[in-house]
């Protein structure tokens, strides 16, 4: 940017040349998910995007909007940011694809205390990633430097994404049915959700994250960073060779919140535990903090990060999809005539 240098906007703490840097870093990884759509290239007062509507008879636009959470702390303690950008995705498009709508582009939002160019791009090559697994465009996004706000070392990163379904085809979980079956598909681990709780009971430290944990095979650190799965392409698949009647994120509020999400009322969701494996990163939280049972099921996804409610005709059908998409997905429970929701047996 020719003659854009304030040394007073410097001197409070905002160095815009620094932006810039950024930027120029970045570009390889922005342009590296560029889909069809994309109209333009970054640098624009908005991001454009084209779509294309062939085949859709009435279409809808599904948005969805989240952040990374306390899970950046772990991010700052490791000072490792390329990942975080995959959870700010996945927390977006995962949600979209409930509604069987195919995410088109996506635009981050990064605050940070000091712009720190080389970090910016490592978190936007996360983000690039992150798009590059749901087959988005990241097509736009904002880096607002505000010292003073911020410590010099931290950041905050949050997301928008907006996917694309035909109204006919949507998927809203009107048609499940008492006999329904319920498929899990399995999580990464934490996912991005009930960091809150994580630290507050594991109290890590760069040392603590550092250690190296038998009963998970890596360190803390390595098994807490772990990215957010992201689930779009396999989920895509499915649905057009399996009438799939509904689909919960497990996100915040575990089981008990999300999955009668996608209920009618009078539904309740009968899940079998055991029937699918729990990372072990779930069992150390529960017994080092002493955490009851309910508590987990009710905080973290224990091993499961979306259920998919499926005729019980369907079962093998949808698993064989799951399975060819590279998914580890277990048959875990049936819906049942009921108000309570969920019940765990």
């Amino acid at each position: 940017m020719k003659n854009s240098n304030s040394e007073s906007y410097a001197g409070a703490g905002v160095d815009v040349t620094a932006g810039y840097e950024a930027v120029k870093l970045m570009k390889k990884h922005v342009e590296s998910t560029f889909t069809a759509g994309v109209l333009g290239g970054i640098g624009g007062f908005g991001g454009l995007f084209e779509p294309d509507l062939k085949g859709v008879s009435r279409p809808v636009l599904v948005s969805g909007t989240d952040g990374v959470g306390t899970k950046l702390k772990i991010a700052f303690l490791l000072d490792r940011h390329d990942t975080v950008g995959i959870d700010c995705v996945a927390m977006c498009v995962n949600d979209i694809v409930c509604s069987g709508a195919a995410p088109m582009f996506f635009l981050d939002y990064i605050a940070t205390g000091k712009n720190h160019p080389e970090k910016i791009a490592s978190i936007v090559s996360g983000v690039a990633e992150g798009c590059r697994q749901a087959g988005c465009a990241l097509i736009g996004g904002e880096t607002a430097e505000m010292p003073g706000f911020y410590p010099e070392d931290e950041y905050d990163l949050a997301g928008f994404s907006v996917g694309l379904a035909d109204h006919d085809r949507m998927i809203n979980g009107s048609t499940i049915a008492a006999g329904d079956a319920l498929i899990g598909l399995s999580s990464s681990g934490l996912h991005s959700n009930g960091f809150s709780l994580v630290r507050h009971v594991l109290r890590p430290t760069d040392e603590k994250l550092r250690a190296f944990v038998p009963t998970l095979g890596q360190t803390l650190g390595e098994a807490l960073i772990t990215p957010t799965k992201i689930y779009v392409r396999a989920i895509l698949d499915l649905i057009k060779k399996v009438p799939v009647k509904g689909i919960s994120h497990v996100t915040g509020g575990g089981f008990y919140e999300n999955i009668p999400r996608m209920l009618p009322e009078n539904l309740c969701a009968r899940i079998e535990k055991g029937s699918w494996p729990i990372p072990p990163v779930f069992p150390l939280i529960m017994d080092a903090g002493n955490i009851p049972e309910h508590d987990m099921y009710n905080t973290f996804n224990m091993g499961v990060g979306m259920v998919l409610a499926v005729s019980e005709k369907d079962v093998s059908a949808a698993l064989e999809s799951l399975k060819a998409s590279g998914e580890s997905a277990h048959l875990i429970g049936h819906v049942v005539a009921g108000d309570a929701g969920v019940e765990l047996l």
